[in-house]
């Protein structure tokens, strides 16, 4: 097991894929160049929902999406349907090509996503807190504290968060948050998905 720890000075900034704003990127792979959306492997974010509007087009990716500031989020499907993300810290899943609008019941949320490959990789989102332990299993995992602090135990390692950092943590591991709130994002590779790289792949933070 490896714990890196990522500070914002790492993360790195783009446009969405539909120009309506800005994500922010904690860590992403890429087959390719960076924000090269045909490349795109994986990537964990965060961005802010300031106004209502279409969600980018995503075919071939799983999306997993929490609010962490704000609340009142409704996603707004084309079959009239809603996934509900009116509480913070309560992540959902939907599919990339799936035609959403979203919808703000009480002003502007940040929200985190992570977005990974159908096919090639899986992903998880969950809240952590002292009363949700988190079992890590082999993947690539990140434990990001948004809003304050988070002391942590991964494995026997003892570790603080600070508000607004991340850890990337490799490898199998029990994590225990002692004080705070924050969310795991997981990424494992599907053992039969294959993914040519047609440039070298960028460090992940």
């Amino acid at each position: 097991m490896r714990i890196i720890p990522i500070s914002p000075a790492e993360y790195v900034s783009f446009p969405w894929k539909n120009g309506g704003g800005v994500t922010t990127d904690i860590a992403a792979e890429y087959a390719g160049p960076a924000n090269d959306w045909e490349a795109m492997r994986w990537r964990l974010g965060f961005t802010s929902i300031s106004v209502p509007g279409p969600f980018s087009e995503m075919t071939g990716f799983d999306r997993h999406q929490a609010v962490v500031r704000g609340r009142g989020l409704r996603l707004r499907c084309a079959d009239g349907s809603e996934i509900d993300e009116r509480a913070p810290f309560s992540p959902v899943r939907f599919a990339g090509e799936a035609k959403i609008v979203s919808v703000l019941d009480d002003g502007p949320v940040d929200v985190v996503n992570l977005i990974v490959r159908r096919g090639f990789f899986g992903g998880r989102l969950a809240a952590i807190d002292g009363a949700c332990p988190a079992a890590l299993g082999e993947g690539t995992h990140f434990l990001y504290a948004p809003s304050g602090d988070i002391d942590a135990e991964i494995g026997s390692t003892a570790v603080r968060v600070p508000g607004g950092h991340a850890l990337r943590i490799e490898g199998a591991a029990r994590a225990v948050v002692h004080a705070g709130l924050g969310l795991v994002a997981s990424v494992s590779p599907v053992p039969t998905g294959r993914l040519a790289s047609r440039a070298r792949t960028p460090p992940p933070a």
